[in-house]
């Protein structure tokens, strides 16, 4: 029996490694994505924020997307992709906004204190959500459909866990290599003070990088989900451009096609996330404006 019990394990890490492999340019992305959550903090604070945002991570994948995925493929597969189209006009949304930020628009400032802290991590978990909706059901759509359902299910837990450790270990590791670069400034070597000196040196470079990284992976795939799941659902335009384009470069190999691919899909993102964050602001504007008035009135000394 437990030769048996073996043979199961390896099968479901085997196909669990092989689709974790599809899904590699959308950890790639998580990755980048998520330091962005937690510049700003104290250093006291930044490993604790981290915890936070990869337990969220694990409630997303666990107790939200796998059981949903699951239940939905066997029942209502015709919702996912709507599902995933309003997941990637979010994501073009919120890089559509940063966008705006680097020319110059201002949107609302953050609170300080614990209460930025809790939006800072709510704003994280719910990304992450639709990242790794994208993640598990990559993965899904790459399991053998005849692996069985409890077979699928433990393939899938074990990409889960696999990949909230992969990424949110990267990002604890890279939030405090400042720490480690103050660290080596105290040695007694010249050479290594040098090198810790350099290192916190550059951190605030590093960070300007991994956030425009992140908002460009946010473009990229956010516009890719709705690209793709638009195809599925009911207009095949962007999409069949898509392909004229990569089929375009298609002698370039495989890294020129990505790279078409990616920046395509990239532009997708930004016009579609300026155009809902066009309308979001009209609608919020709109509501500003009747509001004002209510408020005034409610303000206005009362009559002697």
């Amino acid at each position: 029996m437990s030769v048996g019990l073996l043979a199961v394990v390896d099968d479901i890490l085997t196909a669990a490694l092989k689709a974790s492999a599809k899904t590699a340019g959308v950890v790639i992305d998580d990755a980048a994505v998520t330091p962005q959550y937690v510049q700003g903090l104290s250093p006291a604070r930044e490993l604790h924020v981290v915890w936070r945002i990869a337990l969220g991570s694990l409630f997303n994948k666990f107790i939200i997307i796998i059981p949903a995925a699951s239940l939905l493929s066997a029942f209502a597969p015709w919702v996912l992709p709507w599902l995933l189209i309003l997941g990637g006009a979010y994501l073009c949304f919120e890089g559509a906004e940063k966008v705006t930020e680097w020319f110059g628009a201002h949107h609302a400032a953050p609170e300080t204190g614990a209460r930025d802290e809790g939006k800072l991590v709510f704003g994280a978990v719910r990304t992450d959500l639709i990242l790794s909706t994208e993640i598990m059901l990559i993965a899904l759509a790459s399991l053998d459909p005849d692996f069985g359902i409890w077979m699928t299910l433990g393939a899938l837990v074990v990409i889960g866990l696999g990949m909230t450790v992969l990424v949110y270990g990267a990002v604890a590791l890279l939030v405090k290599i400042d720490d480690v670069g103050l660290a080596l400034m105290k040695s007694p070597a010249r050479g290594v003070r040098r090198v810790g000196a350099r290192i916190v040196a550059a951190m605030p470079a590093v960070f300007v990088v991994i956030s425009v990284i992140g908002t460009v992976a946010m473009l990229w795939v956010g516009g890719h989900l709705v690209i793709a799941n638009l195809a599925e659902t009911f207009w095949h335009g962007p999409y069949d451009l898509l392909h004229l384009l990569t089929d375009a470069v298609d002698d370039g190999g495989p890294v020129v096609v990505w790279l078409v691919d990616t920046a395509a899909s990239a532009v997708f993102g930004v016009a579609l996330g300026l155009v809902i964050t066009g309308i979001v602001v009209t609608v919020s504007g709109l509501i500003t404006r009747r509001r004002a008035p209510v408020a005034a009135a409610g303000k206005s000394p009362s009559a002697p």
